[in-house]
């Protein structure tokens, strides 16, 4: 998969302290890349938008204040 027109965003529940942190690229038609900001050529887990959106939900779930 070519993800050099990924355009990654770090999360809004990301510190500034450079602590974990994750970015999502949601801007690939039918994926949604996610990965460690801190190793930016390390990882990339692949989602379909379907499966992201389910995840989101569930998180939310478990802490609504997200």
């Amino acid at each position: 998969m070519d993800l050099s027109s990924a355009i990654w965003r770090k999360s809004t529940r990301s510190g500034t302290n450079g602590g974990s942190c994750v970015e999502v690229a949601d801007n690939l038609p039918g994926v949604v890349l996610v990965r460690d900001s801190k190793d930016p050529n390390g990882a990339v887990l692949a989602f379909t938008p379907t499966q992201w959106q389910a995840f989101v939900r569930l998180a939310r779930t478990i802490d609504p204040a997200r």
